[in-house]
């Protein structure tokens, strides 16, 4: 299955997911190249909530550019499978070597602004993040590693306390969004 459709068959949680939804079928409607840089407006992410096996912690990182406490992720780069690229991000931002999706689907859906910034000496400007997150596990006895060029820490954070610990206030409401979303699969 393609993107699009993968994006048309997600349930929104709810109205900030209804509307990034119908805006990525659009995008994705009308623009040929969201899964690379190219597009320098808008383009695909893809992003991993991770929680330890008990579903009692969350797996978060320092991200530099943001100097915030964060989720896993990254750009697609072209590659279509985005599953894969929020396992290679967490992969590669954390140092764990086993991942395990708890839900293979979409988990959550996101349009997300990036602010302009400086990276790797060059500056990119503001643009919107079209962002699909996946649910995984991860063994948190698993040895971590921080990414100096990407963040500064990664530990396991209280699931109840996840949230407040980003500095950025949009993004509070998606980890609070995210942790409500846990919540309801425990009671499937």
């Amino acid at each position: 299955m393609n993107l699009l459709e993968e994006i048309k068959r997600y349930e929104p949680y709810n109205d900030q997911e209804e509307q990034d939804q119908q805006l990525m079928v659009k995008y994705l409607s009308t623009f040929g190249n969201l899964l690379t840089r190219e597009n320098e407006m808008a383009h695909f992410t893809a992003s991993a909530w991770v929680l330890n096996k008990e579903r009692t912690k969350v797996l978060m990182i320092y991200h530099n550019i943001y100097d915030s406490w964060a989720w896993t992720g990254g750009h697609v780069d072209g590659e279509k499978d985005l599953l894969k690229v929020a396992i290679n991000e967490l992969k590669e931002e954390t140092g764990v070597n086993y991942v395990k999706p708890i839900v293979e689907d979409i988990f959550s859906l996101e349009i997300l602004s990036v602010n302009g910034h400086m990276k790797r000496g060059k500056y990119v400007s503001s643009h919107l993040h079209l962002n699909v997150t996946y649910l995984l596990e991860v063994d948190e006895d698993l040895e971590l590693f921080i990414k100096p060029d990407e963040n500064s820490g990664v530990m396991w954070v209280d699931f109840n306390k996840s949230a407040a610990l980003s500095k950025e206030i949009w993004m509070q409401g998606i980890y609070k969004k995210l942790n409500e979303k846990c919540k309801l699969l425990e009671t499937e």
